[in-house]
């Protein structure tokens, strides 16, 4: 799926839902792929529910980005990136 298209569901979502749903929506999916990951580490779901509920949260994570502004987050996410290179460098702490 191309940028305009997932643009034109996310304005879609948006009209239909409204902006407090989406963010009670990402936080659901949230929750669910949470608890997902608590029983796929007791073994009582299998990797097939993770992916799915990595996808919801995907999907969230997609809409919120447009939300926000992409470019917004992008920035956000190079600033993380270069504190995870730093950490990853830095000597261990003994």
């Amino acid at each position: 799926m191309n940028n305009a298209d997932l643009t034109e569901i996310y304005r879609a979502t948006l009209a239909k839902w409204g902006e407090e749903a989406q963010y009670d929506q990402m936080v659901e999916e949230c929750a669910e792929l949470i608890a997902g990951l608590k029983h796929f580490k007791r073994d009582r779901v299998g990797a097939e529910a993770i992916i799915n509920e990595l996808a919801d949260v995907t999907l969230m994570v997609g809409q919120l980005t447009w939300m926000f502004g992409p470019d917004r987050v992008e920035a956000a996410i190079t600033a993380k990136l270069e504190k995870l290179r730093a950490l990853l460098a830095a000597p261990e702490a003994r």
